[in-house]
């Protein structure tokens, strides 16, 4: 080879399986909202409230290694004020309720509704990256605290 011949990269264009099952982007979504495995739909997302399992115990999808952070929140919170402030300005304007009825009515609604969704919304994520790919490889996760 010449010294003045110019080197050309050519990236590896060669899609690699995934060693689970990729579904559909509903089903995804559908068995993320209904907190099950996104893969599978038969194993659970979640151990606890929100720590998703490292991995599916039905099919071995890798779900913990699906870094969804602060999206759910996010989600959560814009599904959330889009219910609550119209609801909150219709009741102002029909009724025009004292400021402790509002408190007393949209606080609890507020926190039970974010709560409520908070879980499922996550499942849906970790849905939406299994299905887009997004899947962290184990060796580019941080490593967990012994605390943790």
């Amino acid at each position: 080879m010449d010294q003045n011949t110019p080197v050309v990269w050519t990236p590896n264009r060669t899609e690699v399986a995934p060693a689970w099952h990729v579904p559909t982007l509903g089903v995804a979504l559908w068995r993320g909202l209904q907190c099950k495995c996104p893969s599978c739909g038969e194993g659970k997302v979640f151990n606890g409230y929100l720590r998703v399992v490292d991995e599916c115990d039905h099919c071995g999808a890798p779900l913990g290694s699906a870094r969804a952070d602060d999206a759910p929140p996010y989600f959560t919170i814009f599904l959330v004020g889009h219910i609550v402030i119209p609801l909150m300005f219709m009741v102002e304007r029909a009724y025009q309720p004292a400021l402790w009825v509002h408190a007393a009515i949209w606080l609890p609604l507020t926190i039970g509704l974010s709560l409520g969704l908070l879980r499922p919304i996550k499942g849906a994520t970790v849905g939406l990256m299994l299905k887009l790919g997004m899947m962290k490889p184990a060796d580019e996760m941080p490593l967990a605290r012994p605390d943790a």
